[in-house]
């Protein structure tokens, strides 16, 4: 069989993308409900963040707009997750209930082919309000910009949002082997919150729990410091495209390992 390109998949994704943005509009008061509830979500999360910062300046040498920086920066790293692979919150109903089989059964990549099946619209609205906060920051650290500071950003941002994706691939796909596998999804995207806050308000012990174990610190701590502190970026800093792209593959090939293995309601 011929081995399908880029080119092959960009234009299938762009159909299914079409067919499920005409679905969710056919339902236009759940689309605005739905959106409106996630820019509250996020609004609220900057209200604690402010009050946070009205009473403490700073936190262990984190100032006000350097931590509204990375939190700006956790929320625009974080949109792909929520527009892209949204789906992997389906996926062990779809496993339990049998219908995951017809994902199996079609001559194009697996993976592919179940993500792309979900396009969750309203995640603009956070990528909307993540990257105002970020620039709004920017301005008031006064950290100018050039061509090159904006390739890092670029590099960087993504770098985080492989990290998460990668995240909720590996828990998602416990539900191959898992029944109750729903709260292991949950328990792993919770920790996403504290991506928000730089590690070094945290203990030793959550430091590394958050740099090792659940990395939630390369979402927004140690990409963005590429940025915010260019005279002191640490090692982890520098290579976590590399750890990225090597956890996002690992976590594929988890996916793909459960997915290839199923057989149906009574695998």
């Amino acid at each position: 069989m011929k081995r399908k390109g880029l080119r092959f998949y960009l234009r299938i994704y762009l159909k299914i993308l079409a067919q499920d943005i005409k679905s969710k509009m056919s339902y236009r008061a759940d689309f605005i409900i739905s959106t409106i509830g996630m820019i509250c979500t996020n609004i609220a999360g900057f209200i604690s963040f402010w009050i946070l910062f009205s009473r403490f300046p700073s936190i262990n040498g984190w100032g006000y707009y350097e931590s509204l920086f990375l939190y700006g920066f956790s929320l625009v790293s974080l949109t792909p997750v929520q527009c892209l692979f949204d789906n992997n919150w389906n996926l062990r109903q779809n496993v339990y209930s049998g219908d995951f089989i017809k994902y199996c059964l079609r001559p194009i990549n697996l993976f592919f082919y179940y993500q792309s099946e979900v396009f969750d619209i309203k995640g603009l609205g956070q990528f909307v309000f993540g990257l105002v906060t970020l620039i709004y920051a920017w301005v008031k650290l006064g950290l100018g910009f050039s061509v090159l500071m904006l390739l890092k950003m670029i590099v960087f941002l993504l770098t985080a949002s492989l990290i998460m994706i990668a995240l909720q691939n590996a828990a998602a796909a416990t539900c191959f082997w898992i029944q109750n596998s729903f709260y292991v999804l949950d328990f792993v995207m919770k920790f996403k919150d504290y991506a928000k806050y730089p590690i070094t308000i945290f203990s030793p012990v959550f430091r590394f729990l958050f740099t090792f174990i659940m990395p939630v610190a390369f979402i927004a701590y140690y990409p963005s410091l590429v940025i915010l502190r260019p005279d002191a970026v640490p090692v982890l800093s520098w290579i976590s495209p590399l750890i990225g792209i090597g956890f996002f593959w690992l976590s594929y090939k988890f996916w793909m390992h459960g997915a290839l293995k199923y057989s149906g309601t009574g695998s």
